[in-house]
């Protein structure tokens, strides 16, 4: 039939397009599903299957054996393919813990394609074997199996059948992309793109998810298996080993394929474009064949808990399909023997000791190999081992390590091994402990967390039955009644008071309130920040109830408490609350705290100072937050109806949009919140009282409404990890109480959301490679994101981000950072994990070079023990556990000597009482010596000093010194931990300088000058010169006992006490002097600030000395708040060779006695973290080849600062956390030069420095310039005999002259012996001087 119309012909031609169209896409799209018969299932092995094929063949198989198989995908390639992967294991639906995971890879190269197909056979062997061979059947039941037979579909479809060289492309992904060279690599960091590589990405999250035991890679263009180190740091293209730290390991899994492949054992693939190239045993090592970068199978081994080689299996990279029966046969033994070897080396479970539950993230760690795998999130780990005796290790940040010695693996299944870890330290929040209540109940263990879907369906969460206000009474007994009904998941305790002394209550709500766990994210609600502003003060008490009522019952609730720890504050300011009134819709009475400051205005803020003083309620909550790790947190007002997010305010302060570098994590977690309050998401809040408000989707920036200098949620940004939101609750200030249940049934769902939202971004642990202890205060930095944050004591952390892909940072002290990416999803936080090498360690993980101090057991002990104090609660505990019963009082002079010798008499082992030297008036300054062997030299030890009261009317820190003295005392012997510090350290003690001064001195008054000077008058802290040329007088005789204590130089750190503010200052006092070493001096003044419950907070609030305002982390230095010429700490640093820090411990320079027990207890954590301190840094032994010590050589810290070394060779030296340079230069000796690493919570790293002796002179070898020296001398003799003959002859002629120059002889030897004088002056000095050159500024220029 004939088609005679256009409209016919277009319409035909429509048709056709459609259905080309449709086949084409076809192509690209899996079937819905595909079912084939009995016959279709049987393998040909005679043909390639293109990706409709593939996917057909898996699901048919699928569908086939539903009972060991499960097909799903884990990501899509650029092109949309699928990227399959069949599990094969009994129960494939499900997750048995203690089953190993095995994986194989193939076609990750498109056009190597024997894999592809050779993984599609293994899929059909394993799955009609089951139940038939009993080999097959127990690998099926004991293995978890994951098969991906291409990783890049995309690529296979442009390759062509036949091409052995890979001429025709396919290699790569459609982004023209090599797989494997884009994987995170240990040397060269992450390059790729991750949107060009997302087969790449689905491979890297399936590997951190799974934690896989053992994988292969299946490759094509010879015939070898290859294994780990595919690269080396040093990147040489061929020829390097690179082992890594399973080196037999690897080669042992290697040969298991090589020898059951006939043809790679031989080692000889003789292929075309290679036929010289062989391969002993058939294995190698990956960079020593060739070096590649952004390798799958290092990017297993480093960061995925696998062990993974890769198989190259032809030499043909895409061989005729006639070829594939042969390499299915040639195959077929390796592959399953490879696989079987999942199951040597050990196994077993890691579990709490507390309660049984499994313990995820495990490090396990064997004994002299330096690779680590953590365990899985059931608890259970595979650590593949070859045969033999193993020590064997289990360790979680936050618990105590298990060891077991002598593990005997041996050849065959895996011996199990199974470990119970006990927590470090039961640590409680802080304040005053209601409940103490920890343990989970029987009944709660036995809760499932899992609701079927029918129940879900009619389950209803038990809502709040009672709404009213609630007075601070009312609510204190609310408190309590909850803490005492629900005791396994409530802890109530209190951060402080207000200035009326109310209690400031914290409920805790979780599964183990009492403790941070690690991994588990803080949350906090605060609400009742303005007292008149009570809707959030009863929504969270309305949510105590709720969640308490509804946990164990309610799935959504039993899960945010079991995942999270839920701080929630009702009443911030209670004093406020008392005088507000019901029915207050927008006054201002009881807004204020009781001292009538806005607590909104009261905290530090980054663009203005903040004159009015810190409030108590302030305080306690800056220190509340800096305490515990927060991750979200949010602030309840009324007035309005919006979540108001950061920033608060501009440097400009104006009404503006002022953008956090967080503002899009700030937009999403506010919207989380309004989105669930249908009031305030449509952003028109209160039209009856602001009728022109608008906030689009209920939210707004801080700024961009109206400026608050000094809020809470800024602060909490800044200064801490911590994001926190504003959020308006109601139009109406204070509504009349039953309109509480409609603010309830408003806000419960988003009171809620807002909660999830700790659960987004990233989090993980960051931890050491060696030891896997989690590093605390590591920094976490995002790329394009100016703001950081920083691990919590345990090296946990969590960072909020939005969803897509991020490049994420880790860096400590001391370690070498390591940086990867990591793809957030909107809908649950994404795990990165980091493990951080030491500075030390070189590329291939070999120890420094030179000799190594030994350690015996009690070494290591006391470094446990400093690392214990310096981390978490460590303190905390010694505080409390050393609580000592005094009255304190003011002691003058005759009360306070009686003091300190009934210290020695009472405790004669361990005290030594010297007398430095008398005051003007006669009084003897005394210092208290506190040690093991007091009175001994113990040059292996460092000393520390404390002194006091070089300004008499400021006596505070002298009876502190005393109490602190007979603390120390008095808990020798039965305090363990006070023992051992004082075994360790030799303290020495000067409670008053100016004792003379102290008695002139008037209690309560807070500025009064009088007894500041001593009896003569003179400032003792401006009277400190290191050379008599300075001096206008004589130095005062307490300034000389001083100097003379200090020129000991045997001290590693003095802190003195003074008062009238409240900071801790570093050395310089002088105005300009350049400070080599501020860094140290900086933090070692931060970490007593760090350690006062006040001093950190940065604000001095002393009206009577201008110091208003915030002073970063309470740390300045001295020349900063008053400079002045002659400071003790100023000469300590000079002369001492010894760090001094000043602690300024109050404003009142003598406040009222009944001030005393709280001054102690502010100063008591401080102080004895001081004795911690100095227990860090640097020291060592400096000796020759022979071992003898060298006593005198120099040790020059980062090219400036200078130590000595004293009797026995020993010094020591405090530095700031990080990487510093050391040398050590004695006369005769060659100069040596090592690296060390200081940390903040660990023991000084010991050295030892070996001197060989210099035998070069003036650059030259010794050798040659003796000889060359004894020819001059014998030249010399020569010419002088000659000379003396010459002269001999003309003696008689120049008699007369030779009499007149023995006349003169007498002035002639001055002058030589002024010149050879002045000759020694100048090389000491090392310069030549004029005379207006003062003998101090020569010492100032060349200190040591």
């Amino acid at each position: 039939m004939e088609i005679s119309t256009p409209k016919l012909r277009a319409s035909l031609f429509a048709f056709l397009l459609l259905l080309v169209v449709s086949l084409v896409d076809a192509s690209r799209r899996p079937p819905r599903s595909v079912t084939l018969s009995t016959e279709e299932t049987v393998e040909t092995y005679d043909k390639y299957y293109n990706y409709v094929d593939l996917t057909g063949r898996l699901q048919a198989l699928a569908h086939k054996y539903p009972h060991i198989a499960n097909l799903s995908s884990i990501g899509l390639s650029v092109e949309g393919r699928q990227l399959w992967v069949m599990r094969i294991t009994k129960d494939p639906n499900g997750d048995t813990p203690g089953k190993p995971k095995f994986k194989y890879v193939g076609n990750m190269h498109g056009d190597e394609t024997v894999s592809r197909q050779v993984l599609v056979y293994v899929v059909e062997y394993l799955l009609t074997k089951y139940g038939e061979e009993s080999r097959i059947t127990e690998l099926v039941d004991t293995t978890d199996i994951y098969i991906m037979p291409s990783m890049n579909p995309d690529g296979f479809e442009r390759s062509v059948e036949g091409d052995c060289g890979g001429q025709y492309g396919g290699r790569n992904n459609a982004h023209n992309k090599d797989l494997n060279r884009s994987f995170p690599d240990q040397y060269a960091g992450t390059s790729a793109n991750p949107e060009t590589i997302p087969e790449v990405m689905a491979v890297i999250r399936w590997i951190q998810e799974k934690k896989f035991v053992l994988s292969g890679n299946l490759h094509g263009g010879t015939v070898v298996s290859s294994y780990p180190f595919d690269d080396s740091a040093f990147h040489q293209r061929n020829g390097h080993y690179s082992q890594s730290e399973d080196d037999s390991l690897f080669r042992y899994l290697a040969l298991v394929y090589s020898q059951n492949h006939p043809g790679m054992k031989t080692g000889e693939p003789h292929c075309s474009d290679a036929p010289e190239e062989t391969f002993k045993d058939g294995i190698t090592n990956g960079a020593q064949w060739y070096d590649i970068t952004g390798g799958m199978q290092d990017y297993n081994y480093l960061h995925g808990n696998c062990l993974e080689i890769t198989m190259e299996l032809s030499c043909c990279k895409y061989p005729p399909a006639s070829e594939l029966h042969k390499e299915w046969d040639l195959n077929r033994e390796s592959l399953l023997a490879y696989m079987e070897k999942v199951h040597i080396g050990v196994h077993g479970f890691v579990k709490k000791a507390i309660n049984g539950t499994a313990l995820a993230n495990v490090s396990i760690v064997v004994a002299s190999i330096r690779h680590n795998l953590t365990t899985g999130h059931n608890g259970d780990y595979y650590r593949l081992l070859l045969p033999g005796t193993y020590n064997i290790t289990a360790v979680a940040p936050g618990y105590i390590p298990m060891t077991v010695h002598s593990v005997l693996v041996e050849e065959g299944k895996a011996q199990e091994l199974n470990f119970t870890l006990a927590p470090v330290v039961n640590e409680g929040s802080g304040g005053i402990t209601v409940t103490t209540y920890a343990m989970p109940s029987n009944n709660d263990l036995n809760l499932s967390t899992t609701t079927n879907s029918s129940d879900s369906t009619q389950h209803r969460p038990i809502q709040p039955q009672e709404f009213r206000h609630h007075s601070y009474s009312d609510m204190d007994l609310f408190l309590r009644k909850y803490s005492s009904e629900f005791p396994s998941i409530v802890h109530l305790y209190n951060i402080g008071h207000s200035v009326e002394d109310r209690e400031l209550y914290v409920m805790v709500i979780s599964d183990n309130p009492t403790v941070h766990e690690h991994g588990e994210p803080e949350f906090k609600y605060i609400a009742n920040m303005h007292g008149n502003e009570v809707v959030g003060r009863e929504l969270l008490l309305n949510l105590i109830e709720y969640l308490c009522r509804n946990y164990g019952t309610d799935p959504e609730v039993t899960e945010l408490v079991n995942n999270t720890r839920i701080h929630i504050m009702p009443s911030m300011n209670p004093d406020g609350y008392e005088v507000a009134t019901e029915g207050d819709v927008r006054g201002y009475k009881g807004r204020n705290n009781s001292n009538k400051f806005d607590l909104n205005r009261n905290f530090p803020d980054q663009f203005f100072i903040i004159k009015e003083p810190r409030q108590p309620e302030t305080i306690a909550v800056m220190n509340w937050a800096k305490s515990i790790p927060f991750v979200l947190s949010a602030n309840l007002h009324g007035g309005s109806l919006v979540v108001n997010y950061p920033y608060d305010d501009d440097k400009d302060g104006l009404s503006q949009y002022s953008r956090s570098p967080d503002d899009k994590v700030f937009q999403q977690v506010s919207r989380a919140y309004s989105q669930e309050n249908p009031l305030m998401h449509n952003g028109h809040p209160c039209v009856d009282l602001y009728r022109g408000e608008y906030f689009k989707d209920g939210i707004t920036n801080g700024a961009n409404w109206y400026n608050v200098p000094g809020g809470m949620q800024d602060w909490n940004y800044i200064n801490t990890n911590c994001f926190e939101v504003t959020i308006e609750l109601s139009c109406v200030k204070y509504p009349i109480s039953k309109e509480l249940p409609k603010y309830w049934e408003q806000n419960r769902r988003a009171l809620l959301q807002f909660i999830q939202q700790v659960h987004s971004g990233v989090k993980g642990t960051v931890s050491d490679f060696e030891d896997g202890t989690g590093i605390p205060n590591a920094t976490i930095s995002v790329e394009e994101i100016d703001h950081n944050i920083t691990t919590a004591r345990t090296g946990d952390y969590w960072r909020l981000l939005v969803p897509g892909t991020h490049y994420i940072t880790a860096s400590a002290h001391g370690y070498t950072p390591v940086r990867t990416y990591a793809t957030v999803s909107k809908d649950h936080v994404e795990l990165v994990d980091f493990r951080l090498t030491r500075f030390h360690s070189d590329p291939n993980g070999q120890s420094p070079k030179g000799p190594q101090p030994t350690q015996n057991p009690s070494e290591k002990a006391f470094q446990s023990l400093i690392k214990d104090l310096s981390l978490g609660q460590g303190l905390e505990q010694l505080v409390s556990s050393t609580a000592t019963e005094n009255s304190f009082r003011y002691r003058r002079y005759k009360e306070l000597s009686g003091f300190v010798r009934g210290l020695t008499l009472n405790f004669p082992k361990i005290t030594a009482l010297h007398s430095l030297g008398q005051s003007v008036e006669f009084r003897t300054i005394w210092a208290l010596e506190i040690s093991n062997r007091p009175g001994e030299a113990e040059p292996s030890e460092p000393k520390i000093r404390f002194v006091a009261g070089i300004h008499g009317n400021a006596p505070v820190g002298t009876e502190l010194l005393l109490e602190f003295a007979a603390l120390l005392c008095i808990n020798y012997g039965k305090n363990p931990v006070i023992t051992r510090l004082i075994n360790e350290t030799r303290i020495v003690i000067v409670p008053s300088i100016n004792p003379d001064g102290r008695e002139q001195a008037i209690e309560k008054q807070c500025t009064s000058t009088q007894g500041l000077n001593n009896a003569h008058n003179k400032d003792l802290d401006t009277d400190f010169f290191g050379n008599a040329s300075q001096r206008v007088v004589e130095a005062q005789p307490e300034t000389r006992a001083m100097m003379d204590l200090i020129l000991d130089k045997s001290y590693s750190l003095s802190v003195a006490l003074d008062g009238g503010s409240l900071v801790a200052t570093y050395p310089y006092d002088k105005p300009v002097q350049p400070v080599e070493n501020e860094g140290t001096l900086k933090y070692l003044a931060s970490v007593y600030a760090n350690n006062h419950p006040k001093m950190h907070l940065g604000d001095t609030g002393c009206t009577h000395n201008g110091q208003m305002g915030n002073i970063p982390d309470g740390v300045m230095r001295a020349a900063e708040r008053q400079s002045h010429m002659g400071s003790m700490k100023d000469f300590s640093m000079d002369f001492g060779h010894c760090p001094e820090i000043t602690v300024y411990s109050g404003c009142c320079l003598f406040p009222p006695a009944e001030q005393l027990p709280t001054l102690w207890a502010e100063n008591k954590k401080a102080l004895l973290s001081m004795l911690v301190e100095v227990h860090k840094g640097v020291r060592g032994v400096v000796r020759d080849k022979s071992g003898k010590p060298i006593v005198g050589a120099i040790i020059v810290l980062n090219g400036g600062v200078r130590v000595f070394t004293a009797e026995g060779g020993y010094f020591h030296a405090l530095l700031a956390p990080g990487n510093h340079n050391i040398e050590a230069v004695a006369d005769g000796y060659q100069q040596q030069r090592q690296e060390v690493v200081v940390s903040s919570y660990e023991a000084a790293s010991s050295i030892v420095i070996e001197f060989d002796m210099d035998n070069s002179i003036f650059g030259l070898p010794r050798a040659f310039v003796v000889a060359s020296a004894a020819a001059s001398m014998t030249a010399l003799v020569v010419t002088a005999c000659i000379i003396w003959c010459v002269c001999a002859a003309k003696s008689n002629r120049q008699k007369d002259g030779f009499h007149r120059l023995r006349q003169h002889r007498e002035e002639y030897d001055d002058e030589i012996r002024l010149t050879s004088m002045g000759s020694k002056k100048s090389l000491l000095a090392n310069e030549f001087q004029d005379e207006s050159e003062s003998d101090e500024e020569t010492l100032y220029d060349n200190k040591i």
